[in-house]
């Protein structure tokens, strides 16, 4: 996975977007709330497809989500199940949220 890659905070288009060479290669989008950020949806960008951006995305604003000391809403069903697979960051899921019944302040 050859080239410098960066995780900036885009925070007027409201997602994380990581750059390959100064090129976009994928964004995650996240909501906001009280001591919570809401990772809605990840995506990486065709020309990247299979150099490893999505597990880059999601370690990247996993960490800074920890970071931040933010708990985390997993509404993305890659960030969810990314999570799932690296359960070291299982403690920065909400332990009140549910894919099926978010927090009224969600």
């Amino acid at each position: 996975m050859p080239g410098k890659r960066t995780l900036t905070d885009a925070t007027a288009r409201h997602r994380f977007e990581l750059d390959i060479d100064g090129v976009l290669a994928g964004f995650v989008t996240y909501t906001a709330h009280a001591g919570i950020i809401a990772f809605n949806h990840t995506e990486t960008l065709p020309a990247f497809a299979g150099q490893g951006v999505g597990g880059d995305l999601a370690r990247g604003v996993l960490d800074e989500a920890r970071a931040r000391q933010l708990k985390v809403w997993p509404r993305c069903p890659f960030i969810s199940a990314w999570i799932g697979k690296h359960p070291d960051y299982e403690d920065l899921v909400d332990p009140e949220w549910s894919a099926e019944h978010e927090p009224a302040d969600g």
